[in-house]
């Protein structure tokens, strides 16, 4: 059993997340737009979905866990990407990265809402 099972003891693909942990799901990787609202709120949102949910539904724990160490290593790259303005090279590197925050969780979105595993590509797994 792979470490994207977790939610689903049995392994089973026929068993689909009922629409409550979908909605707290997609809420944990769309939450990652406070960011740009409120400071650290990319990582607050999916924080508090996460938390109040890990213990009581699987699904949103595994997609919670994705969504804030997503959102921790967009927050360490935006880090990286300001500073490397000083040498010109975060002038393209910054709204790339900001891109690649809004492509991926909506992606993620749309797979936790089918009822579907995602891992983030290029995300550090600081929280397990």
């Amino acid at each position: 059993m792979s470490e994207l099972d977790d939610w689903n003891p049995g392994g089973s693909a026929a068993t689909v997340p009922d629409s409550e942990a979908r909605n707290f799901s997609i809420f944990a990787h769309l939450g990652g737009f406070a960011g740009y609202f409120i400071p650290f709120g990319n990582i607050l949102a999916p924080l508090v979905v996460w938390i109040l949910k890990r213990d009581e539904q699987p699904f949103v724990d595994h997609h919670g866990r994705e969504a804030l160490n997503f959102q921790i290593s967009i927050t360490i790259y935006a880090i990286v990407s300001g500073l490397l303005i000083l040498v010109l090279v975060g002038i393209l590197l910054l709204p790339l990265v900001l891109l690649f925050d809004v492509i991926m969780m909506i992606v993620a979105a749309v797979k936790a809402s089918n009822g579907e595993h995602f891992r983030y590509p290029l995300s550090l797994r600081l929280v397990s």
